[in-house]
């Protein structure tokens, strides 16, 4: 419900209130100044000992009264109904305004809604819109609450790792560790090698290099892990729906705005209009109502007249989610092979067989001189490692939408002044 909405309360003025003001009281001795009538203090009373100097339409409405106070303020002449002190008897002040049923109050600026009542507390103790104010209006909210917001942990699925094993076998013509002089002969595998038994790069037995064997000691490489990206995934909390993230927010006010029904009125003065008043007997802000007048769109500084600022919202946009998953590099994986050497092509009489593992080679002294034909390698172990999961965290927030600026009446005005109107008795 917007402003514009709003228009549809200003019910034409009918009865006897329109039939007073366009009877023509402003003519002759009487005077209209913001819907207070008076007679004027310089014209004394007409030749008729009438209260105002005028035959025209305003006859109608001054004939039967004593003098002009009694036009409107209780002497049983237009205005009052009769029978109420002089000054109006409601509370708000002589002549005209005590048709006002509400309150006078200063108008509002322009830009700005006429004045209603707000009532602001608890959402659980809202209470309904007061009979001097019936019509339900904005239903608006402040003081937002944001629990935090919680993201499905991440995790990653292990790697899709194998173990590769080594194939630049060597030997060498000295004992381990081979020194910088020393002759390496290759027992290499072939490229990709799988493991399998091969004869690739054997070395004859008693093959001489510098002078003495070429196989006195054999080196086999560690094997490696060979390791791709891990797969993110998502961790659900225990007892939490499959991709709900936990989070929630809550208005901690509730604003409700009411407007009357009662039409426009004569009221106090310049800058005066009558308004709904709050129901006798309202307690104190914040949980009574308050007279305020309103901006519907955004947040604006107070007029004077109106100096009690209070911001509430629409609603609220909440834009918060999580961050994807991710994963970092694997580390940590390690396997183990039992790397074998033979001195025949059948990979049948073994000259080495032990276990290395990706954290360690091999390097240990043969027979000088003996044959190495053959040679295998079998996994024995493969640890995958894993992957630091990233990702998973809280982003965006909840913003409040559709900002209406309320300016209140820190107290209930006080009733205003009657005017000073012209008695002939007294001059």
């Amino acid at each position: 419900m917007n402003a514009q909405n709003w228009r549809w309360l200003m019910v034409v003025v009918g009865g006897a209130i329109p039939a007073l003001l366009m009877a023509g009281i402003a003519g002759g001795g009487c005077t209209d100044d913001a819907y207070w009538y008076s007679c004027d203090d310089d014209i004394p009373p007409n030749i008729d000992n009438k209260p105002c100097r005028d035959a025209g339409p305003a006859a109608d409405a001054c004939d039967g009264a004593d003098d002009c106070n009694d036009v409107g303020t209780g002497g049983g002449g237009a205005g009052t109904g009769g029978g109420e002190e002089e000054g109006g008897g409601d509370g708000i002040g002589g002549g005209l305004s005590s048709l006002c049923v509400g309150q006078c109050v200063p108008a509002e600026p322009p830009g700005w809604f006429e004045p209603l009542l707000l009532w602001m507390g608890p959402p659980d103790k809202a209470p309904d819109c007061p009979a001097t104010a019936p019509v339900p209006g904005f239903e608006l909210h402040a003081d937002l609450v944001v629990e935090p917001y919680r993201c499905a942990a991440c995790a990653c699925d292990p790697p899709d790792a194998s173990c590769e094993v080594p194939a630049a076998w060597s030997a060498a013509d000295s004992a381990c560790p081979a020194g910088p002089g020393a002759q390496r002969t290759s027992f290499a595998a072939p490229e990709a090698w799988d493991g399998t038994c091969t004869t690739a790069n054997a070395i004859p037995a008693g093959q001489a290099c510098a002078g003495g064997p070429c196989a006195q000691s054999l080196d086999i490489p560690a094997p490696r892990v060979g390791a791709g990206a891990c797969a993110p995934s998502v961790v659900e909390e225990p007892g939490e729906e499959p991709g709900e993230p936990q989070g929630s927010f809550r208005w901690a006010t509730f604003a409700r705005a009411c407007a009357g029904v009662t039409p426009p009125a004569p009221c106090g003065g310049p800058g005066m209009r009558c308004s709904p008043a709050p129901p006798e007997g309202d307690a104190a802000p914040p949980e009574g109502f308050l007279t305020c007048i309103l901006h519907h769109e955004g947040e604006h500084e107070c007029p004077p007249t109106y100096p009690s600022r209070r911001v509430v919202y629409e609603g609220a946009e909440d834009s918060r989610g999580c961050t994807a998953c991710t994963c970092g590099e694997p580390s940590g994986g390690a396997c183990s092979v039992l790397a074998s050497a033979f001195s025949d092509e059948a990979c049948s009489t073994v000259v080495v067989s032990v276990l290395t593992t990706s954290e360690a080679p091999f390097c240990g002294a043969i027979a000088p001189g003996t044959a190495l034909g053959s040679k295998s390698a079998a996994v024995v172990d493969l640890e995958t490692g894993s992957c630091t999961p990233g990702g998973g965290e809280p982003i965006g927030d909840v913003a409040p939408r559709g900002a209406v600026t309320f300016c209140c009446l820190d107290r209930q005005p006080q009733p205003p002044e009657p005017p000073r109107l012209w008695n002939p008795e007294l001059g």
